[in-house]
């Protein structure tokens, strides 16, 4: 290459680099940029605890019309509405949302009666199925019990995946109080062959604290046995008349928002 070609190469190349060197940070920056599709605008609530605008309103404290009797879902639920309280009524059964749900946030809060009997799992017991089918006899548990001061296995207390996740902190207030469970719930997903494909994970916020954080569910809530999947859809979410001997739990202030 003769000196005339190979300044002409270099200039070439010097006038790449320098256009690549003007190239400012903004422009480098805005390659990386994405603009659309633009989320939703949702107007967050100014009271802690309170629905923002896109939440379904499963329990409003004046009737059950969002809910209906896991045993006959024909039937209205049965349970106690009273000054915007909603509580068990022992021997009625499982309550279960008519709408069913896959992916979503859950707000619920609940009361252990202060006049609370009983030890360990007899003790004010109910829970907060994420998804229930057959009646309720199968389903994924977060378990409501009076856990403040109050000994029982502990991935049986409150905040716990029941028999699978023990929570990271025992938060639970005193018999009386209102305690809060706010929750992300991803469904799991199945194959047509009816396997598995990804399993449910679950986080937990117990008045505030996290005690589950992105855990996996294992499978279906078994009292006795091992947990294990078996394929299902979209599924209600149910809350439990557990019948144990001690005075009725009460919920209120129940939302969610389908993700």
């Amino acid at each position: 290459m003769n000196n005339k070609k190979l300044f002409a190469f270099c200039l070439f190349l010097s006038s790449v680099f320098f256009a690549c060197a003007q190239e400012s940070d903004v422009e480098r920056s805005k390659k990386t940029e994405v603009w659309s599709p633009a989320p939703k605008m949702v107007t967050p609530a100014k009271k802690p605890g309170a629905p923002p605008s896109d939440a379904i309103i499963l329990f409003n404290g004046k009737n059950l019309d969002q809910w209906v009797s896991k045993n006959d879902t024909t039937k209205s639920a049965q349970w106690i509405v009273d000054k915007d309280v909603l509580t068990v009524k022992k021997g009625t059964g499982n309550i279960c949302t008519k709408q069913n749900f896959m992916d979503y946030q859950l707000h619920i809060e609940w009361r252990i009666p202060k006049n609370i009997t009983g030890s360990s799992q007899a003790r004010g017991n109910s829970g907060v199925f994420l998804g229930a089918w057959g009646n309720g006899e199968h389903g994924y548990e977060v378990q409501v019990l009076d856990s403040y001061k109050n000994e029982t296995y502990v991935n049986g207390q409150a905040g716990s995946i029941y028999k699978q996740s023990i929570p990271s902190s025992n938060p639970t207030l005193p018999p009386g109080e209102w305690n809060v469970y706010d929750i992300a719930w991803t469904a799991p997903r199945f194959n047509d062959d009816g396997s598995l494909k990804s399993p449910g994970m679950v986080t937990v916020f117990f008045n505030g604290v996290l005690v589950q954080n992105n855990v996996i569910v294992k499978g279906e809530t078994k009292w006795i046995g091992e947990p294990a999947y078996q394929k299902h859809g979209a599924m209600p979410i149910m809350l439990q008349d557990h019948g144990d001997p001690s005075p009725a739990i009460s919920f209120r202030n129940i939302w969610i928002r389908p993700l």
